[in-house]
């Protein structure tokens, strides 16, 4: 009886999976930036809302659009892609695939 309730929880640990936390990370410009989440928009496929890690610093989210090369902050906003803006990181993501 012992050895069946044994092999019964060895059997159950095998289907029970934690939730894997992958990230895509890139060395951009001297900066780790890691794509921790992100989700393209069903409406405007050119957009992106995505939550990055920066030097391991998890940023809020963020909405990029590929199409104008922008970014909209959290607060509303809108910022073009500049010097140091991981927007390139974001755009190319679905395109390496």
């Amino acid at each position: 009886m012992m050895k069946c309730v044994c092999g019964l929880l060895l059997l159950i640990s095998f289907f029970w999976a934690l939730p894997a936390e992958a990230s895509v990370c890139r060395n951009y410009q001297g900066r780790e930036i890691c794509i921790v989440d992100i989700k393209r928009s069903a409406k405007n496929y050119w957009e992106y809302r995505v939550i990055l890690s920066v030097e391991g610093v998890k940023q809020p989210l963020e909405v990029y659009n590929c199409r104008d090369r922008t970014t909209v902050k959290k607060d509303g906003t809108i910022l073009r892609f500049g010097q140091n803006n991981p927007g390139e990181i974001v755009c190319g993501f679905f395109n390496q695939k």
